[in-house]
């Protein structure tokens, strides 16, 4: 069974990038971000707080599927309130594994469970429809930069 976890040949891509500068702020977009092993993402709330929540992840597949949850056909990242959409690699299977994005080295810290914000950032049924599809946390270990189509792939 450790041989079918710790094999994960895909390698994903960055598509989207987003902070936080304050509780309840409108996200901000951008191309690309310093992640640093003290304070996590340069610009986003949760930076200068050590922990294991310095970045959050969603993947861009389960966009979808929450946007589908709640009758829709679409929905914005910056609704999630995550940092980083990717696509193309399971999150999942980063449990217990370190993984890059660029040239930053991050290490899954568990499960980024939906708030009750989403109630309101979503409707009605928005914290229900993020069950299941909040994405990840996870804490800087190496400072690198990561930007959008960055890769993300595991290490061995």
């Amino acid at each position: 069974m450790q041989t079918l976890f710790d094999t994960l040949p895909q390698v994903g891509e960055v598509v989207w990038i987003g902070l936080r500068p304050a509780r309840k702020a409108l996200m901000q977009v951008v191309s690309q971000v310093e992640a640093t092993t003290e304070s996590g993402l340069q610009g986003d709330r949760y930076q200068g707080r050590s922990g294991d929540r310095q970045v959050t992840l969603v993947q861009a597949e389960h966009l979808k599927v929450v946007a589908s949850c709640l009758g829709s056909n679409d929905i914005s990242a910056e609704r999630l309130r995550r940092n980083i959409v990717v696509q193309g690699i399971n999150l999942l299977a980063l449990k217990n594994k370190r993984f890059c994005i660029g040239s930053a080295e991050l290490e899954m810290t568990g499960l980024c469970h939906p708030c009750s914000r989403m109630e309101t950032l979503l409707g009605p049924g928005g914290y229900n429809a993020m069950r299941g599809h909040g994405g990840i946390t996870a804490r800087v270990v190496t400072a690198g930069l990561i930007s959008t189509h960055a890769a993300v792939r595991t290490l061995v």
